[in-house]
């Protein structure tokens, strides 16, 4: 990456549209897209930047990035070179839970938070799974879990279960998938997508938090996600009707009402 001292941003591919306030969104398995209708409405209330997280999407992956501690020591680099004197961070699914790391060491530049079917904790028993082995699952039950009605998912290179959608993408994005995959399991084989010491620390946000959650999600449950929400002080948690997994990507047009709503809250 950059040298020491450089922007953080600088050698990863970054989306930036929109004016307003400062928005940075964190991506789940699959980097966003400027043209996405979520990207592209959220774009008219606020200043996103979203960054392809290093070895997804056109972001090169450096050799001594293989954990999400790397993610987490190179985007507080970012939030603390952003210009901004304070940010609102976003996390969707995998950035989720590298959005509720970031919120717990990082608040004095964080404003709001906001999680999106979020992974990253351990709630349950020892034998009891919280998540969806998303490696080990079939792709078709993998892509049942993950959406509200698979039959309308969005076409293109976007969210878990595309496996089975390989004979609909161009080359060149089932490059970019390749890629991806191999980053998420690189990042979040073993612990499968989660910290276990996370659920301790979560206390320690301390800023205005917004819990979304798509009510059709069996990657994570909505009971996950309402217990995720009661460990951090200050979090609201919503339900989105007719959403799995990516609600952003089922629903653009709720999850982006239910954001700019709590965007415009007072603190």
């Amino acid at each position: 990456m950059s040298a020491v001292g450089a922007d953080p941003l600088a050698d990863l591919e970054v989306i930036r549209v929109g004016h307003g306030v400062a928005l940075l969104l964190l991506h789940g398995p699959t980097p966003f897209a400027a043209d996405l209708p979520f990207i592209a409405s959220l774009s008219r209330h606020a200043e996103l930047i979203a960054p392809s997280h290093p070895g997804f999407g056109h972001s090169p992956r450096p050799d001594q990035f293989d954990s999400m501690y790397d993610l987490v020591h190179l985007y507080l680099d970012v939030l603390e070179r952003l210009p901004q004197e304070q940010i609102v961070l976003a996390g969707f699914s995998f950035g989720g839970w590298l959005a509720a790391e970031l919120a717990t060491v990082c608040s004095h530049k964080v404003r709001k938070l906001v999680l999106v079917d979020a992974v990253g904790v351990k709630l349950g028993a020892r034998d009891e799974r919280d998540i969806t082995h998303v490696f080990n699952t079939p792709p078709a039950e993998l892509e049942a879990r993950s959406w509200h009605d698979p039959t309308q998912r969005p076409r293109g290179p976007f969210g878990l279960g595309w496996q089975m959608h390989v004979h609909e993408l161009a080359d060149d994005d089932l490059v970019l998938l390749a890629r991806n995959w191999d980053a998420l399991c690189l990042y979040a084989w073993r612990p499968h997508l989660l910290n276990p010491h996370l659920k301790t620390w979560l206390h320690r946000i301390r800023v205005p938090a917004l819990v979304l959650w798509g009510a059709s999600d069996r990657i994570v449950s909505v009971d996950y996600g309402r217990a995720y929400s009661r460990l951090i002080p200050r979090a609201r948690f919503e339900v989105i009707p007719d959403a799995g997994h990516h609600p952003e990507l089922e629903q653009p047009h709720v999850v982006v009402e239910r954001i700019v709503a709590f965007l415009q809250e007072s603190e």
